[in-house]
């Protein structure tokens, strides 16, 4: 067995600067970053040459949706796990909308005790929010969860929030950080009986931005901003969609210091109400993928630090679920592996730099959460690292996608990077095409 691993030659992107290096990797952390790239390999160690490559750390997605317990016809830790591997994903947080919904922490924990066994990336899960579990919220330990999950919208089976004391309970009390999913119900139910009558079952997709309209999102998160400023909640707020909500954030401190943050995902920074036509069902979302003018004004937010951290919402659906009439088929899609693509594919078109997107995937979810030791490629910390090839097409296909559901709302779509490696704690689980999961993710912890 080797003692460790030297990666040299690669350009490490980190912390806002690019340089090259040698990594040097012993027992799954970054034990030496060599910026000369000359320090003698010691005996025992195996070396990489990554010359031409682009070293990152590894893509924590902050919001993914997988399907276990009770819903793994459609996905499984395991198979989106190694889908999120493949994509440069090496850590993710899980919703509480399985079943049965993790509203205990007897389920929690056995969601935990699963992906020890099945998740080849590193692994945290939200415990969720209804309105009569408080006391199982409050047992939720900072250290070893990466939040409270609130649903103030519509959602999978006992998990809408929608009693004022309930509400006022989890924000005043929630012993960590609380994500919200911010819909107003009452509106989206007031859309929903318009468009009925007027279409029946015959409705097109693109409506759907008119039924979980704009004013929803907005009702429905600046009532989170404050019930958040009342209680001095640490709130991050998910999938924000709209030019609107964008007041409601501030940019003007740094990100440490922030009580109140924002998360954008991929489909709302790369589709529009245009996109309907052709995709249909498959760019279904809650909340709703919105207008060109939306998409702007989110991709701003993202460049001048408003939005603090890009995920996923990865959500599979079957085909069958997805090719049903549209108020019969479910919201939601996969994403995780393609995300890094998409956002280096935007780093292609001149519209951020690849230092961004690595601090909004990867730095800054670790500042947000208070991730242990993971997030930076620094020494003492896990090495959980991207090796990408920024001069590699791939296009998406049948062929080549691992999510469970066996279809992306990116196929056909041709992208100009390529991941060549995914370390999880110094193991490299992915290269090129082939995994080695003789070992598998870990836990996440954080520091609180």
């Amino acid at each position: 067995m080797p003692k460790g691993f030297v990666i040299k030659n690669a350009t490490l992107v980190n912390e806002g600067k690019k340089f090259i290096a040698a990594v040097f990797v012993s027992n799954g952390i970054i034990e030496k970053i060599d910026k000369t790239n000359s320090v003698p390999i010691p005996d025992g160690y195996d070396e990489i040459d990554a010359g031409g490559l682009y070293l990152l750390p590894g893509v924590i997605d902050d919001q993914v949706h997988f399907r276990d317990p009770g819903l793994t016809y459609k996905a499984d830790i395991y198979t989106e796990s190694k889908a999120a591997v493949a994509g440069g994903v090496t850590s993710f947080m899980d919703m509480p909308n399985t079943v049965p919904n993790t509203v205990t922490q007897e389920v929690l924990e056995e969601k935990y005790r699963a992906a020890a066994q099945k998740s080849l990336a590193n692994f945290s899960f939200y415990m969720g929010a209804n309105n009569n579990n408080l006391e199982e919220v409050l047992k939720t330990d900072p250290t070893k969860v990466c939040g409270i999950k609130v649903f103030m919208g519509s959602s999978t089976g006992n998990l809408l929030v929608d009693d004022e004391t309930a509400l006022e309970n989890i924000f005043q009390y929630a012993p960590t950080l609380v994500a919200t999913h911010c819909e107003d119900d009452a509106t989206i139910d007031a859309n929903t009986k318009v468009y009925k009558e007027q279409y029946g079952d015959d409705a097109p997709t693109r409506i759907h931005p008119m039924i979980r309209s704009a004013e929803a999102c907005y009702l429905s998160s600046s009532k989170a901003v404050e019930l958040a400023k009342k209680h001095n909640t640490r709130l991050h707020i998910l999938h924000l969609s709209t030019a609107k909500e964008m007041e409601l954030f501030d940019n003007s401190i740094p990100l440490e210091k922030k009580k109140i943050t924002a998360e954008v995902c991929i489909h709302h920074l790369w589709f529009t109400d245009k996109d309907y036509e052709k995709k249909g069902n498959f760019i279904k979302w809650n909340p709703a993928v919105k207008s060109e003018s939306d998409r702007t004004a989110l991709f701003e937010a993202v460049l001048n630090d408003t939005i603090d951290v890009i995920a996923t919402d990865h959500a599979p659906h079957t085909l069958e679920e997805k090719e049903r009439s549209f108020f019969k088929a479910p919201s939601g899609g996969p994403m995780i592996q393609h995300s890094l693509q998409a956002m280096l594919e935007f780093v292609h078109l001149s519209k951020i730099s690849v230092e961004k997107v690595v601090e909004k995937m990867s730095h800054h979810p670790a500042i947000l959460f208070n991730v242990k030791n993971r997030g930076f490629i620094r020494e003492g910390y896990f090495a959980d690292l991207v090796l990408v090839d920024l001069h590699a097409e791939q296009t998406v296909s049948k062929q080549n996608i691992l999510y469970k559901c066996g279809w992306s709302p990116m196929e056909g779509v041709t992208f100009h990077s390529k991941v060549d490696s995914t370390f999880v704690n110094g193991h490299r689980v992915y290269h090129r095409g082939s995994f080695d999961e003789s070992k598998k993710g870990e836990r996440l912890l954080f520091e609180r």
